[in-house]
């Protein structure tokens, strides 16, 4: 599996670029900006983006799936909670003093225990993982879960926004991350890596 991180936006957003070593097609997770860069990258490793997947519904997220989905025609995945908010991203963005551009509608929707395929090799199983949104997803496979800005490395993601709530947050990382195992990676929406055994032994909120 290939795969590459690159830091976008203004609020430094985990962007992953996931590809089929076989077929030459690619997975964008969270897209937040710098499109041009995304697609530089692509092209540099030869790589064809197909799949746009949102992890969440946050405009720092989502906010280059437009550009990107002009340029390549990749189609976009995110859970049905997120579906109708991507679309008013722009609004989002405003009262941050931030601009973005709204999402088109995703092509696909998915929910707990459902998989998508990239390429020919690789295929992310999908966790639903509410707590910071309520249309928030982790993408498991291959040794590695995608986990947006549900937890951090020492921390977790804010429940203060609209959708979010502690007590569920907290109960999808004890529910659906920590029994993936101790040495599966965590690849969040900001910050470095880590694992599931380091985020269980050291993170403050769980121990």
């Amino acid at each position: 599996m290939f795969l590459e991180t690159i830091v976008v936006g203004p609020l430094q957003v985990n962007c992953y670029l996931v590809g089929c070593e076989q077929s030459r097609e690619a997975a964008v997770i969270d897209p937040g900006d710098e499109v041009e860069r995304i697609l530089d990258q692509l092209q540099r490793h030869g790589y064809r983006p197909t799949l746009i997947i949102n992890t969440h519904e946050h405009f720092d997220h989502v906010s280059g799936n437009q550009a990107l989905h002009s340029a390549s025609g990749a189609s976009i995945v995110t859970h049905p909670m997120a579906a109708a908010e991507i679309t008013q991203i722009s609004s989002r963005a405003l009262l941050w003093g931030m601009r973005a551009e709204d999402s088109p509608p995703p092509d696909r929707t998915v929910t707990e225990g459902d998989e998508i395929q990239i390429g020919e090799s690789i295929t992310l199983k999908v966790l639903e993982t509410p707590g910071h949104s309520l249309g928030s997803i982790t993408l498991v496979g291959d040794g590695a879960a995608f986990v947006g800005d549900l937890i951090f490395a020492g921390s977790i993601g804010r429940t203060d926004f609209p959708g979010g709530d502690y007590d569920t947050l907290i109960g999808a990382v004890r529910e659906k991350i920590f029994p993936l195992g101790d040495e599966v990676v965590l690849y969040s929406g900001h910050g470095p890596a880590t694992t599931v055994g380091r985020e269980r032994a050291t993170n403050p909120f769980f121990v």
